[in-house]
């Protein structure tokens, strides 16, 4: 039993990587921009 879940989730694990290295993730369309303030960095 111990056999067949192991299996199961390395094929999961493969199955996801394989969807991640495929996928054709969109680029953001918001551009983001933030102000820091100069007291949070040091000299």
């Amino acid at each position: 039993m111990a056999k067949i879940i192991t299996i199961v989730i390395l094929l999961a694990i493969a199955a996801g990587a394989i969807f991640l290295m495929t996928w054709d993730i969109p680029a953001p369309e918001k551009q983001v921009s933030k102000t820091l303030n100069d007291d949070r960095f040091p000299g």
